[in-house]
């Protein structure tokens, strides 16, 4: 089987699996495994597919995501190739795709191996009672862009210990700078993607919000849906060390 993976966390995924003979293209936000980042043939990014080059690799099978990737050049890939589109949404969506990956792939063992330890690190993480935070988390910079209820991110915050402010809201509004002052969260979280924010945007928040603590994190604990899932608990928990 030839196998192409148009979706950074599934990529990851899929070398937990191991697929690494199987694999002949990732993109090139594809960072996880880093041997396969050097060393796979990379295809475009999940936005901007390079479609001539998928087709000259001959998959036999692409994974992709409703989200993530457009849906025209999805559809041009179902012209040629048998293609997952995952649709995850929240934790047990996330725990139906890794089964179904492991189905297409003749990984199922594997596969639910990979659920039995994410089912592991969250139950330990939801044993340790604790009172939701307030908080808001923002993706990109200008405009200012946080998430709404129905993301896999606002299903993560829950589980991480914060309550969305914006949870009422759909997908991924943006904010005005006074909308976002008003909100005062207990909790500002800046996120390392898609916008790179870092120590240096700091003050500007700080200025806005001067009662909310504000908080960097790592992205990829929030967003990569697949086997990351099992490192972000632990790193939840780091995390609530910090709360004031």
């Amino acid at each position: 089987m030839r196998i192409i993976s148009v979706v950074p966390s599934i990529t990851e995924l899929l070398y937990e699996l191991h697929l690494g003979d199987e694999v002949v293209g990732i993109t090139k936000f594809c960072i996880h495994p880093d041997q396969w980042f050097r060393s796979k043939t990379r295809i475009g990014g999940p936005k901007k597919l390079n479609l001539p080059l998928i087709r000259q690799l001959k998959p036999d099978l692409i994974f992709a995501n409703k989200e993530e990737n457009i849906r025209e050049e999805i559809e041009e890939c179902e012209t040629f190739c048998r293609v997952y589109v995952s649709d995850v949404a929240d934790y047990q969506d996330s725990l139906e795709m890794i089964r179904k990956t492991g189905t297409l792939t003749e990984r199922q063992a594997e596969a639910n191996q990979v659920i039995s330890d994410i089912e592991k690190e969250f139950a330990a993480l939801s044993r340790q009672e604790i009172s939701l935070k307030s908080a808001v988390y923002l993706i990109w910079k200008d405009p200012l862009m946080t998430i709404g209820g129905d993301t896999f991110i606002n299903d993560m915050m829950h589980l991480a210990g914060y309550h969305n402010i914006f949870g009422s809201s759909k997908r991924y509004p943006v904010l005005a700078a006074e909308e976002l002052a008003n909100a005062r969260p207990e909790i500002l979280m800046l996120s390392s993607e898609p916008y790179p924010f870092a120590e240096k945007h700091v003050p500007y928040f700080r200025k806005l919000l001067p009662e909310s603590q504000i908080l960097l994190v790592d992205g990829e604990m929030f967003t990569w849906y697949g086997s990351r899932m099992r490192m972000a608990p632990k790193y939840f928990l780091e995390l609530r060390k910090e709360w004031r």
